[in-house]
């Protein structure tokens, strides 16, 4: 990892190629046409090579261009098995075979950011680290005052490689338009940059975990370690024991799983109303079953800064749309963004697509399984240009809270979790519980939803 800078004209001409090859393909496209092909087969071919091509290319690279393919996880939805199976793969491939460094490159990184005397800060320091990710790594070891703590640090030259990634990224608009035309990717781009960019910063990063930590200690369901210090590349925290939410994953038991499940959910609902922030980065390896039973949480490096908690529109919409009123759903959409104005979506075929995700916050309790995800992923495979998800936008204000919505429901659907779901939508989430009658239309009107 160390040599992440001198691989930066590697990287580059990695992602030099796509826009190339989607040149290519469009002209391979134009003499079919001529030939006597449908436009719209086509266009499905160039679409699909496009995604491999793309994903083949994301699924290769490490930092910006690994963790774009992560946060835009609707195009997984979006695209079928075989393209982007093979992604999954390299992107899994990747984060378990990310080397650790050199216990000499370590001791070099803590001289440069703690002083020569770094070591006085420890009575103990383990330099085999306990976690590898893909900015960095962690160390467990013994604070001065006897404390255990985790010792994060950043590996030199990741953030270099992020941002070199993104600004090369950042010029394969029209290639990305073209497997979702409905979506202003600059716009998801520059908001994935400056979101990247904060996670760089580990003093930002441990501003917010302390934070949470002050507004979780003692509660019943949650345990936040504090931190102990930090500068832009150290973060030391208090160390945490606990089972890893993929142990209970593979081997708990169904009423832990349950369990799991729903402190999971009440954690990332409640926390925009309780800290103004939301955690967004919810892949299992950061919780942990505790011994007492609270749910465990690390890493805040990416978090969502939502001073007014959840956009009220998201539960008035979800609410209106378990009512049943289609049009005015569509019209909060357009409000909100996700649907662009030169933009035309069938009702019926928006509905079907939004009512199984809806689906948990209109029953009283409900079971996730990969038998569900895959149902709902099998019925948007269509690469069509008529299929509602390409024709959907992600908007800036929605890219993280999307982000945490489909990772989130990954975990619950491997958890199998069942629980009252529904409750902490409205317990937590502002709008779905509310009076219809102050639902406002576009312009500031009350509607009256039956």
């Amino acid at each position: 990892m160390s040599d992440l800078p001198r691989r930066a004209v590697t990287r580059s001409a990695k992602l030099a190629t796509l826009p190339l090859s989607y040149a290519g393909r469009a002209a391979l496209g134009l003499g079919k046409r001529i030939g006597g092909k449908s436009a719209e087969l086509v266009a499905q071919e160039v679409q699909q090579r496009t995604a491999e091509q793309v994903f083949k290319v994301l699924g290769e690279l490490k930092g910006g261009a690994m963790k774009l393919g992560q946060a835009l996880s609707i195009f997984e939805a979006a695209l079928p098995q075989e393209i982007v199976g093979p992604y999954r793969a390299a992107l899994t491939k990747l984060q378990e075979a990310a080397p650790p460094l050199p216990a000499s490159t370590v001791h070099k990184v803590l001289r440069e950011q703690l002083g020569d005397d770094w070591r006085e800060h420890f009575l103990s320091f383990d330099d085999q680290p306990t976690a590898a990710a893909s900015i960095g790594q962690v160390h467990k070891a013994v604070w001065h005052d006897g404390r255990e703590v985790a010792v994060k640090i950043q590996y030199p030259g990741a953030g270099k490689a992020l941002l070199g990634d993104f600004a090369q990224l950042s010029r394969l608009g029209k290639l990305f338009g073209v497997l979702l035309p409905g979506l202003d990717m600059k716009a998801v781009l520059n908001e994935l940059r400056e979101r990247i960019a904060e996670e760089l910063d580990y003093l930002r990063e441990a501003e917010a975990q302390h934070a949470f930590a002050l507004e979780f200690n003692g509660d019943p369901d949650f345990h936040v370690p504090d931190v102990v210090a930090a500068n832009e590349m150290v973060l030391v925290s208090e160390w945490m024991d606990g089972t890893p939410l993929s142990r209970i994953i593979f081997e708990g038991t169904k009423e832990q799983r349950d369990q799991a499940g729903l402190l999971f959910v009440r954690f990332l609902f409640c926390s925009p109303a309780r800290v103004g922030m939301l955690h967004a980065d919810p892949h299992p390896g950061n919780f942990r079953m505790l011994a007492n039973g609270k749910l465990g949480v690390l890493d805040f490096g990416a978090v969502n800064r939502l001073p007014e908690g959840y956009p009220k529109a998201f539960g008035q919409l979800t609410r209106i749309f378990n009512q049943g009123d289609m049009e005015t759903v569509m019209t909060g959409l357009r409000k909100e963004g996700f649907i662009r104005q030169d933009v035309e979506i069938d009702p019926d075929a928006l509905r079907a697509f939004l009512a199984p995700y809806v689906e948990p916050t209109a029953v009283e309790e409900f079971t996730f399984s990969r038998e569900w995800l895959q149902a709902q992923a099998a019925s948007v495979t269509d690469l069509r240009p008529t299929n509602v998800i390409r024709q959907l936008n992600l908007p800036t204000t929605y890219v993280l809270i999307h982000r945490v919505h489909a990772a989130g429901i990954g975990v619950l659907c491997q958890l199998g979790a069942t629980a009252r779901f529904r409750d902490e939508v409205i317990r937590w989430v502002p709008g779905f519980a509310d009076d219809p009658g102050t639902d406002p239309d576009p312009d500031g009107q009350p509607l009256a939803i039956g």
